[in-house]
């Protein structure tokens, strides 16, 4: 008996002991292990205080807390919904310029990736009121400069809303089905990443407005297949590689005499305008226009008065240009730019009439992110890879492009959040070990005046699982040194041969490996680790920032070098005496899933098994911007879509295969794994796949992550 009880006594100790060491994967998509994070930080004008939004979920309230840069403490809280009854719970803030007024958002809901409708309230600071700004759920409010209006869309027209006289204007009465005005249409929204498609002027007396005529945009249509007893069918204008696109046009509203007018461009028709904004000169509007094949891009300047317009930027390439949201106006009227046209992408100076005044950063290194000019200090702050490639520092740099100085160690991976006056900045980094940490730092000489946040509890909490960490190194594949992080397991022999995982994105542009800390993702690549795998991530050639020539090789031909780099990748990793050379795999999500899927057809001699998630399959199934960008259209590049469409290489499966789609992604259709599971069928290859009904390409809500990342290990358990 005694000696029953010892046993069982071990056995317990032992199975408690992997129990509190054993990561809970069915826990990893519930916030468990998530860390925290300063939410929606706004500086002030004053200078020296900033706000935070502090949300309670499952208490529904939610608090803007008024924070002093130099002294911190508990703060003073500015709305609290909690404590007042006319204060609905919002999950999101703006304020007027002149910050007296707040916009508060409710009762959200989401439409696509970045659009949404939701109640508006606006709260006065002084008198403490609040009031709907409209009875119905409407898009991307946006208050004038001088705070007596608010301008808004509702059911694809433009409203203005007088703030003073509580009257509403409609400004457009032709939005319908196929007429869009003051939002963008969903290929835009994807692909050049915004939703308002409304400005106002300087003296709040203008806006300006894009219209979207979908008329020959063809129709998309996926079933919804929900809770009732018949599915009924969801319909959307989306514009598959090589169709038509909206035909846009950009207007003028005139507050004060009521008109509209036509914005002109010297007699051209924009094909497309991917960004346009007010300058600080009342009747000047800056407007970007780029051509289908978004390889010359135009910046223009139109006085609105005399609606009359002149080119004062271009911007050319063999390959393609990037649109991005980096330019930024001075009081003089030049403004800054940034641009790969050295090979690498720098910031540079222009005068109001787009004369080059300088190239103000140099290198061979990427600037990675505009963030603020100073007319105070005259300075410039912004982040790079200066110091690496898989990591980001926050520099400052005079106008004149002297000066420059590190603000942050050049280790790990920070961003920045300024004051008003740039005299503080609030510095986030990480790195692979260190969960996000928050300091408040002077920004004359970057000392730290406490921290604000720094994730200990979640740090202490993961300690508990003994869980593996990232190794980074770089392979020498193809002629080029590409950047690499492999996760070996807590207990690695290096006598022992192990199954390689390898995940991927690829996309152009992207990176995904940093040093940096990273999402639910990696610590789900640890407890995979920790079950006898090694998973490795190679960034090949055409992903991002290591300059021009390394993203752009790949024009014309998506996936074909991005593909020969992974298989390259895993034979050479595979003759590591640690590898199993027979058992690799390979994973991916969306531009991933169709690499892994192209690797494992086409590499058949290299990967014994793939999964892929919300794939691309035929490139002539996904949208007009992105895929025409890299490939223009499938009739000037028919080679280039077929020759790299996976859908297309069916017949050489031989390895295990499990295919994975929400039947309501929106962005990459389940038709790419429909025609893929018929090619396989008619191929006679036998394979695995999985629909999740409903989701989008983000296969959540509910139980869904969890259960697709358990199919996926148990996939790679019985396969790899």
């Amino acid at each position: 008996m005694r000696q029953f009880l010892l046993v069982f006594f071990l056995l317990f100790m032992v199975n408690g002991f992997a129990q509190t060491t054993t990561l809970p994967i069915d826990k990893l998509w519930r916030g468990n292990f998530s860390p925290e994070r300063l939410e929606s930080i706004r500086s002030l004008s004053n200078g020296y205080q900033y706000t935070v939004l502090d949300l309670d979920y499952r208490a529904k309230s939610s608090k803007i807390i008024i924070h002093n840069y130099a002294d911190g403490g508990e703060g003073v809280v500015l709305i609290d919904s909690e404590k007042s009854a006319k204060i609905p719970f919002f999950r999101g803030y703006a304020f007027s310029k002149d910050e007296n007024l707040l916009l508060l958002e409710t009762e959200t809901k989401a439409i696509y990736r970045r659009s949404k409708e939701a109640m508006y309230w606006v709260y006065d600071r002084k008198s403490e009121g609040i009031s709907l700004i409209f009875d119905q759920p409407v898009q991307e409010p946006k208050f004038s400069p001088d705070g007596n209006n608010v301008a808004f869309v509702y059911k694809r027209n433009l409203y203005v809303k007088d703030l003073i006289k509580q009257s509403i204007v409609q400004i457009t009465f032709d939005g319908d089905h196929q007429t869009i005005n003051g939002t963008t249409d969903w290929v835009y929204e994807e692909e050049f990443g915004f939703v308002r498609a409304f400005d106002w002027n300087a003296s709040s007396t203008k806006i300006a407005f894009m219209r979207f005529d979908e008329t020959d945009v063809p129709n998309f249509s996926m079933d919804i297949y929900g809770a009732e007893l018949y599915q009924y069918p969801y319909e959307f204008r989306y514009p598959k590689a090589g169709e038509e696109n909206a035909k846009v046009s950009m207007h003028l509203f005139d507050l004060k005499k009521g008109t509209t007018t036509e914005i002109l461009f010297q007699g051209e028709k924009p094909y497309y305008i991917p960004r346009f904004e007010f300058t600080p000169e009342e009747n000047i509007l800056s407007v970007q226009t780029i051509n289908r094949h978004q390889n010359h891009l135009k910046l223009w300047s139109i006085n609105t008065a005399i609606n009359v317009s002149s080119i004062i930027l271009e911007e050319q390439d063999a390959a393609y240009v990037d649109v991005h949201d980096n330019l930024t106006f001075l009081k003089d009227n030049s403004f800054l730019w940034t641009s790969d046209k050295s090979g690498f992408n720098h910031i540079y100076h222009y005068s109001a009439s787009g004369k080059l005044i300088r190239q103000i950063t140099k290198g061979q290194w990427e600037v990675t992110r505009f963030i603020k000019f100073s007319e105070k200090t005259r300075e410039i702050y912004y982040s790079s890879v200066e110091k690496s490639s898989i990591g980001r520092g926050v520099y400052a740099i005079k106008i004149n492009g002297r000066g420059k100085r590190a603000l942050t160690s050049g280790k790990g991976y920070s961003g920045a959040n300024f004051s008003a006056d740039a005299s503080y900045f609030i510095q986030s980094y990480s790195d692979v070990n260190t969960p996000p940490v928050y300091r408040m730092k002077k920004t004359k000489d970057t000392t730290t005046v406490r921290v604000l946040l720094n994730n200990n509890k979640l740090k202490e909490t993961l300690a508990e699982f003994k869980l593996p960490v990232k190794e980074f190194s770089t392979l020498n594949i193809n002629g080029e040194e590409l950047n690499l992080w492999m996760i070996k397991p807590n207990n690695f022999d290096p006598n022992k041969k192990y199954p390689l995982l390898m995940f991927q994105y690829s996309g152009p542009g992207s990176q995904e490996v940093t040093n940096r800390w990273s999402d639910e993702r990696t610590l789900w690549h640890k407890s995979i680790a920790n079950k006898g795998y090694i998973i490795a991530c190679v960034d090949g050639r055409g992903t991002g920032f290591k300059g021009a020539a390394f993203k752009k090789v790949t024009y014309m031909n998506l996936a074909k070098l991005e593909a020969i780099d992974q298989i390259d990748s895993a034979r050479k990793l595979g003759e590591l005496p640690f590898i199993d050379a027979k058992r690799i795999g390979i994973w991916g999500w969306s531009f991933g899933g169709l690499m892994a899927a192209h690797c494992l057809l086409t590499g058949n001699h290299v990967f014994s098994m793939a999964i892929a998630v919300a794939p691309v399959t035929n490139w002539r199934f996904y949208d007009t911007i992105y895929t025409e960008r890299f490939m223009r259209t499938p009739q000037e590049n028919p080679e280039g879509y077929d020759l790299n469409s996976p859908i297309n290489y069916a017949d050489q499966l031989e390895g295990k295969f499990l295919i994975i789609h929400g039947s309501g992604d929106d962005n990459v259709h389940v038709q790419n794994t429909m025609r893929m599971v018929e090619a396989l069928v008619q191929a006679d290859k036998q394979f695995d796949w999985m629909i999740y009904p409903d989701r989008d390409h983000g296969i959540y809500g509910g139980n869904t992550r969890n259960h697709l990342f358990q199919k996926m290990t148990n996939f790679i358990i019985d396969n790899l």
